[in-house]
């Protein structure tokens, strides 16, 4: 007997009740929570010729069900082949939308420093706090374990883990399992050491390989990753005489040119904007981030594109900077960006 879409979609609701609960699933339940509009003897009808089936098997005397190790199979494999297809459109997406906004920042940024005369930087749009939202464990070789890792913003990263010896696709479907089970939709700071101990316990043997997956995972997600920085009119610093001093000037030219020391410049922004600032933030001399820059004034603007994706916009100038007018300038920018994102 062939899996019809009502029994597959049935197992489906069964094995995600029971791995969201831990407890045997029943007709009642299904019938509550699926979108099948099916009455609970119907229901109880198809799970029995599930259980005959050998997808789901009937614990003790209890009336619900568990899925078996088949049912477990018919998961992963239909799960794996979703979240590549998802994966695959992803990427897609992905390659033509970062050209997009690659283009659309550096025209930005040029933009402000041709407008104010001043120097001008722009962070490229990040998650300020990474989710993950799934793992996909594929087996490249014996020895070799391919952990395709997707991050809220639907970053991709890939990562390949050396194991002592050749996982079975049981082994390699109860530790998709586990990983996704305990992980998805937290951020590196919820991934603690007790969820780690937790799972490295019920992995057995295999705990190493959970702990290298989990490095990986905070890798991809960790906060303090690289960020992509577009700068324009550096140049623009000598033109005022109590910048142009070789030394002063030097400094900051290297700050641009390096462009990690304007990463702080980011940093302190996204931690410290909020209602109060309005997005704006001013920085005079010695309170900038960046000691190259104790001579000048910054100031900065966080933009959000969508929820939780934010990037910062910085105008770098002497201190006598007409702060009036770059301000209602990162204002307007800031409202401008987001629509023209939305329209790309």
């Amino acid at each position: 007997m062939e899996l019809s879409e009502r029994k597959k979609t049935i197992l489906y609701a069964i094995i995600k009740t029971y791995l969201e609960t831990g407890e045997p699933v029943g007709s009642r339940t299904i019938s509550k929570y699926s979108d099948l509009n099916l009455s609970s003897a119907t229901i109880r009808n198809e799970m029995s010729d599930l259980e005959e089936m050998g997808y789901i098997m009937q614990p003790h005397t209890s009336a619900g069900r568990i899925p078996s190790d088949k049912g477990y199979r018919f998961y992963v494999d239909r799960l794996m082949e979703d979240k590549e297809r998802e994966v695959n459109e992803m990427k897609e997406i992905l390659v033509e939308k970062a050209d997009k906004i690659e283009r659309v920042l550096k025209q930005v940024a040029r933009s402000l420093s041709v407008n104010t005369n001043y120097a001008a930087m722009i962070s490229a749009p990040r998650y300020h706090r990474n989710k993950l939202k799934f793992i996909q464990l594929s087996r490249m070789s014996e020895r070799q374990i391919l952990v395709v890792i997707v991050v809220e913003g639907n970053i991709i990263k890939n990562q390949i883990i050396e194991v002592a010896e050749e996982l079975d696709d049981e082994t390699l479907l109860k530790l998709n399992i586990l990983l996704n089970t305990g992980m998805n939709g937290l951020t590196i700071e919820e991934i603690n050491l007790a969820m780690i101990s937790k799972m490295k316990e019920q992995s057995g043997i295999h705990s190493q390989f959970i702990s290298e997956v989990v490095d990986a995972v905070a890798e991809a997600i960790k906060s303090d990753e690289d960020l992509e920085i577009y700068t324009s009119g550096a140049n623009n610093i000598f033109k005022y005489p109590e910048l142009a001093d070789n030394e002063k000037a030097s400094e900051i030219i290297t700050a641009f040119e390096e462009k990690k020391q304007l990463s702080e410049i980011v940093y302190d922004t996204l931690s410290n904007s909020g209602e109060e600032s309005k997005g704006i933030q001013i920085y005079i001399g010695e309170e900038s981030p960046v000691k190259n820059m104790k001579d000048c004034s910054v100031v900065t603007a966080t933009y959000e594109l969508e929820e939780g994706m934010q990037g910062t916009i910085g105008i770098i100038g002497p201190k006598r900077m007409d702060y009036d007018k770059v301000v209602d300038t990162l204002k307007s920018l800031t409202s401008q960006l987001d629509e023209m994102y939305k329209k790309k």
